[in-house]
């Protein structure tokens, strides 16, 4: 068997659709046939709406089904002349056949098929025949069902529907018209073609409602002519949470980042020094809060139970330590303004000799029992008046 090629379905768009149904299926089937009288060929062409068949026959492979069919010698003619009037008569009567008033006196019966994918047995009066196509795949069955069936129907369609008259009522000649007519509109813009003729509610609503009654719907859609035109506008959102972007929220972390690590530490409060060994001058200078991070010597005598010969006279001003000002500097570099350096208050200097000379004792006795703290920086001493 030759192969079903573009040219053989070329041929068959001319060619009317003939329907006979199984019995016992209950399956309608669609069939299309051609043949040449040039190189006595024949095609057919079925369809049960899905799915596509085809099968084409040599004028050999012709001449050996029909002896077969209808139990006649194998052998061919001798004469080739003869042989081939014969092939030509009976290919003739075959599409006479396969004609619309032909094809509803023979019978119809599907058969199990021996050499395609479906089979199926024509019989008239004092003939019969058979036909066993093979399966067109699913691509080409799609493209021989929109060409052959599915784009005529919409176009038929929309003449039907567009038309005042009733096509029925039309002659033969007015009605070629005015197919003709939607047809060559329907060829040069196929998509404006179908977007009129489907997209008209009496069109869309009827067919809609062919298409729930044909597969058993419960509630069938109404008919309409007049779609109108809904309401396409969004609700409003109410209040609508501002969007921020991912690089936002980045921005916004770093920001909260930065100024959490600017707030200052808030200083540790010492008490100040007894106002009573502050001198005159001292009081224009501003009173610093600082850390001392060593005491005197004679701080660390009064602290181990030692009293001091002379109180009043030990007494002196707190004095700023160096790492507490390190510490204050690293804290305030990023939000307040340097602070100037102030004067270093001097220690009094006593005169008392005995004072001196004890202070010297008690230190060397700290020395030498190990008990002593490393000192700090040693500052000097402010003078002052002796007190009394």
């Amino acid at each position: 068997m030759e192969s079903f090629t573009e040219d053989y379905s070329k041929l068959l768009l001319s060619k009317e659709w003939l329907v006979k149904v199984d019995s016992q299926a209950s399956t309608p089937y669609l069939f299309k046939f051609t043949s040449s009288s040039v190189d006595l060929t024949t095609c057919i062409l079925v369809t049960d709406t899905r799915t596509a068949w085809a099968e084409v026959l040599t004028s050999n492979q012709f001449a050996r089904r029909w002896r077969m069919c209808n139990e006649l010698p194998i052998s061919p003619i001798p004469d080739s002349d003869s042989e081939e009037s014969w092939r030509d008569r009976h290919i003739t009567l075959l599409g006479r056949a396969h004609s619309l008033g032909g094809f509803q006196e023979v019978t119809f019966e599907v058969a199990k098929p021996t050499l395609g994918d479906l089979a199926f047995d024509l019989e008239c009066s004092n003939w019969k025949w058979r036909w066993e196509p093979t399966f067109l795949g699913p691509k080409v069955s799609a493209e021989i069902l929109s060409k052959h069936l599915i784009m005529p129907l919409i176009s038929v369609n929309h003449l039907a529907f567009s038309s005042s008259d009733v096509l029925g009522d039309l002659t033969p000649g007015d009605l070629e018209k005015a197919t003709d007519k939607v047809g060559r509109t329907a060829r040069r813009t196929v998509d404006t073609h179908i977007r009129n003729a489907l997209s008209r509610p009496r069109v869309a609503t009827t067919l809609r409602r062919m298409a729930a009654m044909f597969n058993f719907l419960p509630d069938l859609p109404a008919i309409i002519t007049d779609a109108g035109t809904p309401d396409l506008r969004a609700p409003a959102v109410e209040n609508p949470s501002p969007k921020i972007t991912v690089r936002e929220a980045e921005q916004r972390l770093n920001d909260d980042a930065i100024m959490t690590s600017r707030e200052p530490t808030p200083p540790t409060m010492l008490p100040q020094a007894d106002s009573a060994t502050e001198s005159e001058d001292e009081g224009a200078v501003p009173k610093q809060r600082t850390l001392l991070a060593s005491l005197t010597p004679s701080h660390h005598l009064r602290d181990s139970g030692q009293p001091s010969a002379n109180p009043s006279k030990d007494a002196s001003p707190v004095l700023p330590s160096r790492s507490r000002s390190q510490t204050n500097a690293s804290a305030s570099d990023s939000d307040s303004p340097p602070i100037r350096p102030t004067k270093k208050p001097k220690h009094h200097e006593e005169s008392d000799d005995e004072d001196s000379e004890e202070e010297r004792r008690r230190r060397a006795a700290a020395i030498k029992s190990g008990a002593t703290a490393k000192r700090g920086t040693r500052q000097p001493l402010k003078r002052g008046g002796k007190r009394f």
